[in-house]
Parts: C-alpha cells; sequence; structure tokens
C-alpha cells in the first residue's frame, strides 16, 4: 500500500551537504523528506542535482530526523545512507506496527536483524497499556486465567499481581512484550 509506505517514509528526513562545502566552512545544503522520490535512486539524482556544482560530490548527511529503529538499524549516519532504506521502509510498513513499536522493541531487547525482530515482535506483542496493573488485567482476562463471576469480597491484589506477572514481560513507551 503506497499511502502507508508514503506515511513510513513520510517520518524520514535529512539535511543534505558535501564535505567540500563544509571544509570550505559552508553548511549549504537542503532538507529531503524521503516521501518525496520514489526509490533511493530518485532521491541520489535529487541530492547530486543539488550539488552539481562539484564534480564527484563526497555527501554529507549533516542532520536527519528519524525513528529511533531506523539508526538502530544502521541505516543512517553522517556519512552513510543505506540503499536498502526504502526496502526496509517498505517492509515495515507492511506491518500491522509503526515505528513506535519497533523502537520500543529495540528498547526492550537490543538491536537485532530486521527479520528476526518482526518476527519477535509478532510472536510477543501484546499492545499498548496505560500500566502494568492496566496490562496484567487485560492478560488475565483474555487468557482466562482470571476466574469470572468472583464475588465482590474478594479483591485482587492487583499491584502485586503485576509484579509477579511482569517479571515475564518487558515493556518501553506503554508497549508490552513477552520476554523470549
Amino acid at each position: 500500500d503506497m499511502t502507508k509506505l508514503r506515511n513510513c517514509l513520510d517520518t524520514i528526513s535529512i539535511y543534505v551537504g558535501t564535505y567540500k562545502k563544509y571544509n570550505e566552512g559552508s553548511l549549504f545544503g537542503k532538507w529531503f523528506e524521503l516521501s518525496d522520490y520514489a526509490d533511493y535512486d530518485e532521491f541520489l539524482e535529487a541530492i547530486k542535482e543539488l550539488h552539481k556544482d562539484e564534480g564527484d560530490p563526497e555527501f554529507m548527511f549533516q542532520d536527519y530526523e528519524c525513528p529511533k529503529s531506523i539508526e538502530t538499524l544502521g541505516l543512517i549516519s553522517e556519512c552513510y545512507l543505506s540503499k536498502e532504506i526504502y526496502n526496509i521502509a517498505s517492509l515495515i510498513s507492511d506491518l500491522n506496527y509503526d515505528y513506535e513499536v519497533l523502537d520500543s522493541f529495540f528498547d526492550c531487547f537490543g538491536n537485532m536483524d530486521l527479520n528476526e525482530a518482526i518476527d519477535r515482535i509478532n510472536d510477543s506483542y501484546y499492545g499498548s497499556f496505560d500500566s502494568d496493573i492496566e496490562f496484567v488485567q487485560y492478560l488475565l482476562e483474555e487468557t482466562g486465567d482470571l476466574p469470572q463471576n468472583l464475588p465482590f469480597y474478594i479483591r485482587i491484589d492487583w499491584e502485586g499481581t503485576a509484579k509477579d506477572v511482569m517479571m515475564d514481560f518487558s515493556t518501553s513507551g506503554n508497549h508490552y512484550f513477552r520476554n523470549y
């Protein structure tokens, strides 16, 4: 779906200058939105056009705004932009999750191959909740571990229950994952 891919690419903007200009004291460059270009080659043509005054410009990605997972996956740095960034954005846009879930997953479990991360998210992601207690109540209701029709005089220590249950789960940014 092109709209989802565009939305995924909308979150990545890069200020592109060159090392030559920078070394000569110039910060001349321009912000580029990756969503404005169909693919990496079209993006490359646009930045070459901007810096056509140099014979073989060495591009410098002086600043960029992107989801943390794009950096975690090693797709961008000051002197590097992966040719795979469009393919990876396409893969991410095909997920039922957004960058926030991916960022939270990497916060919890560290860096790994994107395909492995996607498999693990599919197996371990429970959703977004405002608190551990809200998550554990949902979990116990969904699994049927919470008996129905408890008498009103039986009280559940949700704080203690959440503390115990959370030993098997990790959370970041209100996103909850089962440990594996």
